[in-house]
């Protein structure tokens, strides 16, 4: 269960090789998306290689992946992290559309938001799998 405010911030890897959607994430998100989740610090990431490398190493509490990035999509790249990491934090992939659902289940990611960013949808998935931890 993830703790309540006035504790360490949880630390959350964004990565899209587009910048744009990045911020669209942070900015969708804020600092504290809900009074019962403690803060949030992003770290964004634009390639592939880095995710691997931060996701290897430790300490991140949850990775949103952009399933539109180029050349690699967050959907591979999730599926690869929960394949490889046995105790893989929580993955929220960002799909094309909602038709792409199927490809989250498949990537094994614990949620699915389509683009364009909807920020309460956003907030939603990211509060239910933080609070659920």
């Amino acid at each position: 269960m993830a703790e309540s405010h006035g504790s360490t911030p949880l630390r959350v890897l964004v990565y899209s090789n587009d910048a744009d959607t990045r911020q669209q994430v942070i900015l969708a998100l804020g600092r504290r998306p809900r009074a019962d989740l403690p803060e949030l610090d992003f770290f964004e990431v634009a390639t592939a290689p880095v995710v691997i490398e931060q996701m290897d190493a430790g300490g991140i509490d949850l990775a949103i992946l952009d399933g539109e990035s180029a050349p690699t999509g967050g959907l591979g790249i999730a599926k690869q992290l929960k394949d490889e990491i046995e105790q893989c934090p929580p993955v929220v992939v960002l799909t094309g559309r909602p038709d792409d659902a199927w490809l989250a289940n498949w990537s094994r990611a614990e949620a699915a938001v389509s683009h364009p960013i909807d920020a309460m949808q956003l907030t939603n998935a990211v509060a239910g799998i933080l609070l659920a931890r």
